[in-house]
């Protein structure tokens, strides 16, 4: 094989290069011009005199486009219930589901493309991979599984090929993720198991094995041709009286009241009840159509996708290859090889905000020398490809989000407005049965809180950002999951005033919803070699026993026996009032605890769903007779505040206000930080008269308007003081200046978890969610359905409470398991109960009291042969052995329902009295004043 040196041999000849010839040109310093001239040329085999085409910087369309798909557009009606727009897998998707559930002649489906010949739908490479990082997403593409087989069994085209696929490890980690896998893959109901390198050889005898550690084989994955998917999908739906209208763009989505009510396009305007954005690359443009802007955080990258003329002794049925540390897969695809990857630092496309209004002109310019890197590690993987004819390799934009998952659920700025997006992939099909769940019964069957859009901020949707950002999540998508998975781009983003002096004092620093919080500290090596402070981002590359152990190990002793100090500023913070009882009677509808408690006390309840599930979990502390302070998870900032205005009754009579930037919030806890606060302010902070649970505004030095909350979220001594930002660093000073004496230590977020996950401490996100209730979790003493008020998931509770519940949170102390050399446990590992599989892990830490490993988790009751779960009780749970799987090996482990008392050099009647899991309906009464009459 060579490569032309000029473009009139190409003008001459038949173009069938070899692939590997390409990559030695693109390395060479020789014939760079050339080299561009062959990137302007489509190469699809045999291109001669009469059809060599020179194109205009875009690459060639797919094979599988222009294609004749039955689908008739029609005339723009006035109204429909259900407005979708985007003809991506996801829209139709959403069109066939609702259809089939009775609502075919009251959906319409908009693209601004031309859908009738496949023109709108860009190649992709038609995997589909049942293993995903978590169960939600592997549930929904398990949904994507069942929609495909439903179409291919009623004989519609759609290109399903259940090959398998293999993932091979060059790397020890990259085995033990396999075998993190395989003891997941029990609860999550996916047929998969570990090869040696000569069965990986066996299974695709074309690859080169002997790098390879080892695969994970797993059967029922498959491929899909998203067109024919698509076509299909969009022809049954307009059978089932779907309206589909093609070259229809937005101009513009109106809303009134704050509840969707039209779009206008250049062909008319259309009202109906609920909208859905599926516009895939355009849905952030889409986003922007409306007034409040939705915000819809995505930005395209290029991604390629290379195409082999058939290859000699390759199998129609052989699987899909996934090369994870070489960041490459490849799969047959009409006798020869479709090939692509997730390259390290990706190559954002439209940098310019400009999006082409249709597919065909979003094609990308190829760039060689950006693919050699993936070409590289194709020919090493398959050799054959060395000598195998190229057709073609196209450049197509695919979308990403900040945090690489999909987008999906209803928008915080509008109701009835709704998002599924995120990606073109075959595997997002299933977004359409949770968006068809929404808009038919309220909710979605499958819960998505962790890819909900309210997860997201308005930095998110910054451009400059997204475009950031996007060159590193595609690298991502194959990079080996370690632990606490930290980002690197858009850092130094949100920073409390204090930041500087965490970094002063050692910090390395992970982030959550845009902030920097200290995961440890390590004044050590704090220092560049210029001998300045410098800025690190927390790492954890390890499965055992993390680097950073020792830090957090003295960091934890601080907050048990003498005085840690610790950043709390990401938490969400909410003022709420109104001027007569309309707050108290609002958070009373919303709220399962009862609320209306004595100024000055704090309440710690959940806001329920309708079904009982934790739509919310949080702190209020009454500052006033029509007056409370919500604290909030840091990830809830979007999502509380959302959920709090759709109930507030119209009038503006309650006023509400995200305060979280605004206050820095800073928890000094440990048996020494009651009279080491007592010297820096002249307020009694006595037990008598400052109890635990309640709120106090505090002076602190030479500050006022400090909030102080007695808690610490993990079960320690301490408070919380949420301080006037103007302040905050003044009185940081302050405190580490009167603690010097008690031992006072920074601490981070690795030591916090380990203190409230050893006090059974569960948080909403990691082991609290929108299907978990308080009466599967402990708090039924924190459900009053006794109060005045009928709050929402009242019914569902009450139904659960009577019929009994089908889990049970609990906590495990590993007993034969030797941190020092084993892995450890990080989520996600499976439960045994008397050898039966029984739930999974939540949350996991090492237990620095216990001096072992603590997990925090769900056990069920499974029926044997069908899997379907029996009811749960306490006596069910005590009465069993159980074990935990980590990669393979199950360690022994014994059982907590409820909160333990930890051993202290210094116990405290408040720190021990309360507890975050109990057996009895009691309350905070103890260390709270009576309940007034307003």
């Amino acid at each position: 094989m060579f490569l032309p040196r000029n473009r009139s041999f190409l003008g001459l000849k038949n173009v069938e290069y070899g692939v590997k010839s390409l990559s030695v040109y693109a390395q060479s310093g020789n014939g760079g011009n050339q080299l561009r001239e062959i990137r302007k040329i489509r190469l699809k085999g045999n291109v001669t005199s009469k059809n060599a085409n020179v194109s205009s910087g875009r690459a060639s369309s797919s094979s599988a486009l222009w294609l004749d798909t039955g689908i008739e557009s029609g005339a723009l009606p006035q109204s429909a219930d259900v407005v979708i727009y985007g003809a991506s897998i996801i829209g139709a998707s959403v069109a066939y589901k609702l259809a089939k559930a009775g609502m075919g002649s009251q959906i319409v489906l908009l693209d601004q493309d031309t859908i009738s010949d496949g023109r709108v739908w860009q190649e992709n490479s038609g995997l589909l991979g049942t293993f995903k990082p978590t169960l939600t997403q592997v549930k929904l593409v398990q949904k994507s599984v069942e929609l495909f087989q439903e179409l291919t069994d009623k004989g519609l085209p759609t290109g399903w090929k259940q090959c398998g696929s293999l993932n091979l490890a060059r790397t020890r980690d990259r085995m033990t993720v396999f075998r993190r896998m395989k003891s997941q893959s029990t609860g999550w109901g996916i047929d998969c198991s570990i090869l040696t390198p000569e069965q990986c050889k066996n299974v695709f005898p074309l690859l080169e094995v002997s790098d390879i550690l080892g695969g994970l084989w797993v059967p029922n994955d498959g491929v899909a041709d998203s067109s024919l998917v698509c076509s299909s999908l969009l022809t049954e739906a307009q059978k089932m009286g779907v309206t589909v209208v093609e070259k229809c763009q937005i101009t513009n989505i109106s809303q009134a009241e704050g509840r969707f009510r039209a779009v206008e396009t250049n062909r008319g305007t259309i009202s109906g009840t609920y909208f859905v954005n599926c516009a895939t690359v355009h849905a952030r443009d889409v986003g922007l159509l409306s007034d409040p802007t939705v915000k819809v955080p995505l930005h395209a990258a290029e991604h390629y996708y290379l195409h082999t003329k058939q290859v000699a002794g390759l199998s129609t049925e052989v699987p899909v290859i996934r090369d994870l540390d070489g960041q490459i897969f490849f799969r047959e695809n009409k006798g020869g090889i479709l090939a692509g990857g997730y390259e390290q630092n990706a190559k954002p496309a439209f940098e310019d905000g400009l999006i082409p209004p249709n597919a065909a002109s979003t094609q990308l310019p190829v760039d060689w020398d950006h693919f050699n890197t993936l070409l590289e590690e194709l020919i090493k993987r398959v050799p054959c490809l060395d000598d195998a004819l190229l057709d073609r390799l196209s450049n197509v934009p695919e979308v990403f989000s900040p945090d690489g998952k999909w987008i999906v659920g209803e928008t915080p700025e509008i109701q009835n407005y709704l998002v599924a997006t995120g990606s073109k992939s075959v595997s997002a099909a299933g977004l359409g049965h949770s968006i068809a769940d929404i808009i038919t019964q309220g909710y979605s069957s499958v819960d998505i809180h962790e890819l909900d859009i309210s997860r997201f901020l308005g930095l998110h949707n910054n451009r400059k950002f997204l475009r950031e950002r996007v060159r590193e999540i595609p690298g991502l998508h194959y990079a080996i999951p370690y632990p606490f998975q930290e980002m690197e781009t858009g850092r130094t983003l949100r920073m409390s005033p204090i930041f500087p002096a965490f970094k002063e004092a050692g910090a390395v620093f992970g982030q959550t919803m845009g902030y920097e919080r200290p995961s440890w500290f390590d004044q050590k090596h704090c220092l560049d070699e210029d001998g300045l402070f410098k800025y690190r981002v927390a790492s954890t590359r390890t499965f055992a026993k993390p680097h950073w152990f020792k830090y957090a190990a003295a960091e934890y002793n601080a907050c048990r026996e003498k005085i840690g100090l610790c950043d709390y500023s990401s938490f969400t913070k909410v003022d709420m009032w109104s001027k007569g009882r309309e707050i108290v009677d609002l958070l009373q509808h919303l709220c399962s605890n009862d609320v209306d408690v004595p100024v000055g006390t704090i309440i710690h309840t959940g806001m329920q769903t309708k079904q009982g599930g934790y739509e919310n979990d949080c702190s209020l502390a009454r500052i006033g007779p029509s007056h409370y302070f919500m604290i909030a998870p840091t990830i809830q900032q979007t999502r509380c505040k959302s959920w709090i205005e759709r109930h507030m009754p119209p009038g503006g009579q309650i006023s509400l206000s995200d305060v979280t930037s605004m206050y820095t919030a800073i928890c000094i806890m440990g048996p020494f930080s009651r009279i080491m606060l007592s010297e820096l302010t002249d307020t009694d902070l006595s037990p008598k008269n400052f109890p635990f649970f309640t709120y106090r505004e505090l002076d602190v030095g030479l500050a006022n308007g400090i909030r102080a909350f007695n808690l610490t979220h993990t079960g320690e001594l301490g408070f919380v003081l949420y301080i006037p930002n103007e302040f905050a660093l003044h009185v940081y000073t302050r405190l580490l200046e009167a603690g010097e004496k008690y031992g006072i230590r920074h601490c981070g977020y690795y030591a916090m978890r380990a203190l409230r996950v050893e006090k059974f401490f569960a948080f909403w996100g990691q082991d609290l969610d929108t299907f978990t209730t308080p009466l599967e979790c402990g708090r039924m003493w924190r459900v009053k359905f006794d109060k005045p008020f009928h709050f929402i998931g009242r019914d569902a509770l009450l139904k659960q409470r009577d019929e009994g519940v089908n889990r049970l949170y609990v906590q495990l102390l590993l007993s034969d398991h030797d941190s020092e050399v084993d892995l450890w446990p990080m989520g996600g590992e499976p439960i045994f109960r008397n050898g039966d599989f029984c739930g999974q892990i939540t949350t996991a830490s090492y237990g620095f009291t216990f001096k072992r490993q603590v997990c925090l988790g769900f056990v069920q009751n499974l029926h044997a042969e069908t899997g379907e779960p029996g009811k749960v009780s306490n006596e069910y749970v005590l009465s069993g052995d159980y074990e935990i799987e980590i990669a393979g090996i199950r360690y022994g482990a014994k059982i907590n329902l409820h909160s333990p008392n930890l051993p202290t050099k210094y116990p405290d009647q408040e720190r021990e009295a309360y507890k975050a899991t109990r057996d009895k309906m009691s309350d905070e009464s103890s260390v709270m004043a009576p309940k007034p009459n307003w």
